[in-house]
């Protein structure tokens, strides 16, 4: 069950990419130079704005406001804050500079690095050991993002090649340091991975709104789009960005971070397939077949053959 809700975070995922797509295709986001520029940021702080919104309700729902209180008091709590900062608001502000300095491709190419980071801190942090199998599928599956995202006589303009790269490292950085903190905070039993997906949307859109939004000068841009179709759109997307993250952290509570990263990767295959089903865009035989590989040793790469073993040892006993 714990590498279903991986691959379901995945999925998700998948699903939010192709519908925040949308929303950066409409006019509002593309109207001026400035409204291009302000785009990703505004986009990802109402991104996790109406997740943490989602989160409210679902933990409204299953009444967990208290607990939610109480976990954050605590130091695990404070860990998944940190936590947040650096995978929201530091690792997609990294991915989004590089992007401006170094184009879309060789920023997607470098982030897709973050689950062979992820695991390497894991092993180093946390202990967390993966058979050499799941190394290979792992590795493989980055492999795969990457081919997809290069191509060949890429004409980008690159602005700025050093601190591009240096931007996308730290988008890396970040993305891996999120999942392996907050694999390190769910080693206390008093807070829970919902209760955590609570306060880290909460730290991310308080510290997108506050501070970053302030420092680019991007808030009469984001009051100006606050009640248009673009930002109900962004809506929806949340929704699927929130159930993303719900599957995503109960990964990395059950199998840990660097299985849980391995799984969330497959992303970038399931929004071909949704890219496919709701704007109708044909993938190209590359992507397809990068899919395919991506999915298959994603799971490789979070599989246990020796669990399975012992199972199966216990069901003959």
């Amino acid at each position: 069950m714990s590498m279903v809700s991986g691959l379901l975070a995945g999925i998700f995922w998948g699903i939010d990419t192709v519908v925040l797509g949308i929303a950066l295709a409409m006019t509002p986001f593309v109207s001026t130079e400035q409204a291009v520029f302000l785009a990703p940021f505004v986009s990802t702080f109402f991104h996790d704005l109406f997740s943490s919104i989602w989160m409210l309700l679902y933990m409204g729902i299953k009444k967990q406001y208290k607990n939610v209180l109480r976990a954050l008091k605590t130091k695990s709590g404070k860990y998944i804050a940190i936590a947040a900062l650096l995978g929201g608001p530091i690792g997609m502000s990294g991915y989004v500079a590089a992007i401006n300095y170094i184009g879309p491709a060789y920023t997607a190419i470098i982030s897709a690095m973050f689950p062979a980071l992820g695991a390497l801190m894991s092993y180093v942090f946390l202990k967390e050991k993966m058979k050499p199998l799941q190394i290979v599928g792992l590795i493989v599956s980055i492999l795969g993002v990457v081919i997809m995202g290069y191509t060949p006589g890429n004409t980008e303009p690159v602005k700025n090649i050093v601190l591009g790269f240096g931007c996308a490292i730290l988008s890396c950085i970040g993305w891996a340091s999120e999942a392996v903190i907050c694999a390190y905070g769910f080693k206390d039993p008093e807070i829970s991975d919902e209760q955590a997906l609570q306060i880290r949307q909460i730290t991310s859109a308080l510290f997108y709104g506050i501070v970053i939004l302030t420092a680019i000068k991007g808030w009469g841009f984001t009051m100006e789009i606050a009640f248009t179709p673009t930002t109900a759109v962004v809506l929806i997307s949340a929704l699927f960005g929130t159930a993303s993250y719900l599957f995503y952290y109960k990964a990395i509570a059950h199998i840990g971070a660097a299985k849980a990263m391995a799984l969330n990767i497959t992303y970038s295959a399931w929004s071909i397939v949704f890219a496919f089903l709701l704007l109708h865009t044909l993938p190209d035989i590359k992507s397809i077949i990068c899919g395919i590989v991506i999915v298959c040793s994603s799971i490789v790469a979070a599989t246990d053959i020796s669990d399975f073993k012992k199972k199966r040892e216990l069901k003959t006993e």
